[in-house]
């Protein structure tokens, strides 16, 4: 009798053991975020022959399954592979420049068994590692390890640039910013590394040479903003950066932010893609080029609005269920929650991302070691950018980027790629010290 109560005790602790550690409400919420994705990618393809909504179902199911075995390998080993991790990284970036599949403009994807494949989506994944493991070795305490960082950093975001994919580049910047700022570098600094962007874009709206995206009083504004701007990263270059003498940081910073401004100027009129230039300017002027570049972000406020508090209910959407939004099963998958679920559903999905985005953060603080904190951070800070951003561009505070939200837009490299992350994050969690197990 004893052993009969015993066996299924030991058989339990047996097949759980391996995954006691795991966070899971952590792994929990994608999961149920992957399923309600799939729902509102069905709502809004009703219509249609497709099956967009049973292919996300699928892939979020093999996402899982991976999620589960990286949980049970320890992450420590990514540290000798990192190199390895890198070089592959930027030889599939590489690939998809020789051999890739256009579309929309860009090319993006290897086609692989009948499949397309977006390497710069696991991209990512490579540069949280190989950072990392960097920043392990080495905090970015000093300004030689933060430029180290940056110039290993610069390949694969340079290839992806090149394809062109300015979304996924931006992430790139997100991810290194936020892992940064986490191994001690100085938040001077980190301002100044995104300091000549700024400038780019104040300075590129306020120039006569190109399609003038903004009206006179605005330019007047921008061009003061831009010079004022230059003035504060002179002052902050002076107060952060090393070699004081003579004021020559401050006056070096200045100059670089101007040399932005130029560049900013030069990119607008000679390297941005037409869509690109048409999806800023849509931005700069709400309103402007409604049945053209502004379609999309417009249909989509307007969907949203429709939805008010509790929404029209699921399948009955107007703007959803009639398809007056354009790519709504990917980037603007949450004008149909606003739609069809109002306020209150958006507030829920964004309660769930927020729980997420606490986890994340509990585990890099709980991490056994720095490795497994900035592998969580990275992820973090990669969620946290293309939420912002995909939420920010279906209501207008945002432009229109090629960014899907995690685990709800429909995308099999994404799909992956987030569960893939999830799983090395678990892992991080599963191998902290042990707590007696009952």
């Amino acid at each position: 009798m004893l052993l009969k109560r015993s066996f299924p005790k030991v058989r339990w602790k047996y097949w759980v053991k391996p995954w006691q550690q795991v966070d899971w409400l952590l792994f929990c919420l994608p999961i149920g975020i992957s399923i309600f994705g799939g729902i509102m990618i069905l709502s809004t393809e009703l219509k249609q022959p497709v099956t967009d909504w049973w292919w996300h179902w699928l892939v979020a199911g093999i996402g899982v399954l991976i999620a589960l075995f990286l949980a049970r390998c320890r992450y420590e080993n990514l540290i000798q592979w990192h190199w390895i991790t890198y070089a592959l990284t930027s030889l599939s970036l590489i690939t998809v420049m020789i051999a890739g599949t256009s579309a929309k403009g860009a090319q993006r994807w290897i086609s692989v068994a009948g499949f397309n494949v977006q390497p710069s989506e696991f991209a990512k994944i490579g540069v949280i590692i190989t950072l990392a493991a960097l920043l392990h070795k080495r905090t970015a305490s000093t300004l030689e390890s933060v430029f180290r960082v940056l110039a290993i950093t610069a390949i694969p975001w340079g290839l992806v640039f090149l394809q062109p994919d300015l979304a996924t580049s931006l992430v790139f910047a997100a991810i290194v910013l936020g892992m940064l700022y986490w191994a001690n570098a100085n938040p001077g600094w980190l301002i100044l590394m995104i300091s000549p962007v700024v400038s780019a874009i104040l300075f590129s709206t306020n120039w006569p040479l190109s399609a003038p995206i903004v009206s006179l009083n605005q330019e007047v504004s921008f061009g003061i903003l831009g010079l004022v701007w230059v003035v504060a990263m002179g002052i902050l270059g002076w107060r952060t950066l090393p070699w004081r003498r003579f004021g020559l940081n401050g006056i070096s910073t200045a100059a670089l932010n101007l040399l932005g401004g130029e560049l900013g100027v030069f990119a607008w009129n000679h390297i941005l893609k037409d869509y690109q230039k048409a999806r800023l300017t849509v931005f700069l002027r709400p309103g402007h080029d409604l049945l053209g570049a502004g379609y999309h972000q417009h249909q989509s406020r307007i969907a949203i609005g429709a939805g008010e508090i509790w929404g029209w209910g699921l399948f009955k959407g107007p703007m959803t269920q009639l398809n007056f939004v354009p790519e709504q099963h990917t980037d603007f998958i949450f004008s149909a929650v606003g739609e069809e679920f109002g306020f209150v559903g958006c507030l829920v999905v964004l309660f769930a991302f927020c729980l997420i985005c606490f986890r994340l953060l509990r585990i890099a603080q709980t991490a056994k070691d720095n490795f497994g904190s900035l592998l969580a951070i990275g992820v973090l800070s990669m969620i946290v950018f293309e939420l912002l951003v995909n939420v920010g561009m279906t209501v207008g505070l945002a432009p229109v980027a090629g960014i899907p939200l995690p685990w709800m837009s429909y995308g099999r490299s994404a799909m992956l790629t987030n569960f893939i992350s999830l799983g090395i994050v678990e892992s991080v969690a599963n191998f902290r010290q042990r707590q007696k197990y009952y």
